[in-house]
């Protein structure tokens, strides 16, 4: 315990002294000659701390993990985004760089999420027990990858085929059925079937937004980004109420 408490001290105190040459050297260069205004400088100091105890274990169970995982993370976005706006962000610049932010801290943490996955799946296959799901379920969601596909990749190409061949002024199937009717039902029916056999699969929704992606500027333009949240955010809620389904099914029986 006192080793951890220790560990806590020396990255928070590393941290910080990061963050605190980060405001004299690269900030100065920002602002200018006149350098960093002592708010900067704390501010960066405080982002340095926060950033050095992300390296840290925040607890031993999965929901604490989370639940840890989100308070840190929010701490380091409040800091953050009082830095940038120190430093002059506003608006659509400042939402860019909090964005950004979210997409690096994620990253890392999923990055770390697997490294500790594949270590205790190799523990468990050397204790002789079986190694339990893949890394965020890759394989188990990979069977459904197939169905992804032709939804989002072939289905529109056939669609808008199909309203050229009819030379219809205005094209019903793939800009109107398409998004608004095909993409919910399928993405939110294959989710739910997921969820009932494998659980929380978050890369399937995310699969679906990404082969949907290449259809918006093949087939309309960037005015169509939200068909990709038609498929991926209908799969999210069925692949979540499958799950569940999955968990309550056992009760009721018993």
């Amino acid at each position: 315990m006192k080793q951890i408490r220790w560990d806590w001290i020396m990255r928070i105190l590393a941290g910080g002294l990061l963050g605190l040459g980060f405001s004299v050297v690269l900030v100065s260069y920002i602002v200018g000659a006149r350098g960093p205004s002592p708010a900067t400088c704390l501010l960066c100091t405080a982002l340095g701390a926060a950033v050095g105890t992300a390296t840290l274990p925040f607890a031993d169970n999965g929901r604490s993990l989370l639940l840890c995982s989100a308070a840190h993370f929010g701490i380091t976005a409040v800091l953050f985004t009082l830095l940038t706006a120190q430093l002059g962000a506003r608006g659509v610049e400042l939402l860019a760089w909090l964005v950004i932010l979210t997409l690096a801290y994620a990253v890392i943490w999923l990055g770390r999420w697997v490294g500790w996955y594949v270590e205790v799946m190799q523990l468990r296959t050397l204790l002789g027990l079986a190694p339990g799901p893949s890394p965020l379920k890759w394989r188990e969601t990979l069977p459904h990858l197939g169905f992804a596909l032709l939804l989002c990749g072939v289905l529109p190409l056939l669609l808008r085929w199909a309203d050229h061949a009819v030379s219809a002024d205005v094209p019903v199937l793939s800009g109107l059925l398409l998004p608004y009717v095909l993409l919910p039902v399928a993405g939110f029916s294959s989710g739910l079937s997921l969820g009932k056999r494998q659980g929380v699969c978050l890369l399937y929704p995310a699969a679906c937004f990404l082969c949907y992606l290449p259809m918006v500027f093949l087939l309309f333009n960037s005015s169509a980004m939200f068909h990709c949240f038609m498929v991926a955010v209908p799969a999210l809620a069925g692949n979540v109420m499958g799950w569940m389904y999955r968990r309550a099914v056992p009760k009721k029986e018993t």
